[in-house]
């Protein structure tokens, strides 16, 4: 499996852009390093942009993946999104709940048309409780909707009880960590990335 020339694209907003990361590494290229030291040739096009609803990225995903997804040997989409979703814009979340799960739907079946394993990351806890809530409900939903798909889901949730995590956001904008804290987020999209991987993008 080594000699296959893998590439995938991580799309989504802030955090997949590893925003706050002094490194400039992020969580994205912490999971890129540990598939590469596991043995497989992956390209992996950091495509996150700051702000970016689940409904951007729904708008610009073929555009962007096309483009980049072709000429290697295996393919794959990863999505992180949903954080953006749920803040308050005027008293209101800037993406209703269930236009959020419509959004990563459309993403999902255009990867399926093209062939592309998808794997879903949800949205990570940040200092606001409300958004933090909220954040958790939608999660539900993605895990939800990746279940009956039979997609790889990961539920990034738990960082609410992690000390490093809730510290290093806490000590910066409200939102994003630093260098532990994406390395914290990184720690469980690790292993659901390497057995995504083996078991659906070696697969094709």
């Amino acid at each position: 499996m080594a000699a296959l020339d893998v590439r995938a694209c991580f799309l989504g907003d802030s955090f997949t852009a590893g925003v706050g990361d002094p490194t400039g590494v992020g969580w994205v290229g912490r999971v890129g390093a540990a598939a590469r030291r596991a043995g497989w040739d992956l390209t992996g096009y950091v495509l996150g942009v700051r702000r970016d609803t689940s409904v951007d990225v729904a708008r610009r995903f073929l555009a962007e993946a096309s483009w980049r997804l072709r000429d290697g040997d295996r393919y794959g989409v990863v999505v992180a999104i949903g954080l953006n979703d749920v803040v308050l814009d005027d008293g209101h979340p800037r993406v209703a709940p269930e236009r959020s799960l419509a959004a990563l739907t459309e993403v999902l079946d255009g990867a399926v048309v093209r062939g592309w394993p998808a794997l879903v990351v949800g949205p990570p806890p940040v200092s606001d409780a409300g958004e933090s809530a909220r954040a958790a409900d939608l999660t539900a939903g993605m895990a939800a909707l990746c279940a009956a798909r039979g997609i790889p889901f990961v539920d990034t949730t738990g960082l609410a009880a992690d000390p490093v995590w809730i510290e290093e956001v806490g000590a910066g904008d409200a939102y994003h960590p630093s260098t532990r804290g994406y390395g914290r987020l990184a720690a469980l999209v690790e292993p659901v990335l390497l057995r995504w991987l083996a078991e659906q993008v070696a697969a094709q």
